[in-house]
């Protein structure tokens, strides 16, 4: 480890590893209907869930604290219907290998600055936004999680 990388960079790398693993397990072996159902009024499908998921990690990390924008258009995310389980482990994947090879170029003087300001969103630092995407991304494993129990329980 270089002195421009503190051990908060790697844990935060395991941190994330860590979730994409557990996201990445509370899909296996589900079937496309799954993925799509609803559980309910007012509630997400599982593929909505991880698309914004998805979509959510990869602003926060990239385009707010690395600066890289993905142009991510949030309200879609809410529309996915019809992706496979594949298609969400590819784009986990993505993800990640995005962070793997640019997550390096930060240092801990990094953390502490100011990102720009962008319509809708207070001004916040990278370690926020960096935490942030973590903090996101575990609240809505969660919720991933339960779905898939509902759907695991449904009445037949």
């Amino acid at each position: 480890m270089s002195l421009n990388q503190p051990i908060f960079f790697p844990e935060y790398l395991e941190r994330l590893e860590n979730l994409n693993k557990k996201l990445s397990q509370a899909i296996q072996g589900l079937p496309q209907a799954a993925l799509d159902w609803v559980p309910g009024p007012e509630m997400n499908s599982l593929a909505v869930l991880l698309a914004h998921t998805i979509g959510s990690l990869r602003y926060w990390i990239g385009d707010v604290a690395l600066g890289e924008p993905s142009d991510r258009v949030r309200e879609r995310e809410f529309q996915t219907r019809g992706l496979d389980g594949d298609e969400f482990l590819r784009r986990l994947d993505e993800v990640l290998a995005f962070v793997r090879l640019n997550l390096p170029r930060l240092d801990l003087e990094e953390l502490d600055r100011q990102r720009p300001e962008e319509a809708g969103r207070e001004p916040v630092t990278c370690g926020w936004a960096l935490l942030h995407a973590l903090e996101h991304g575990y609240l809505h494993l969660g919720h991933i999680q339960i779905t898939r129990q509902l759907w695991e329980h449904r009445a037949p």
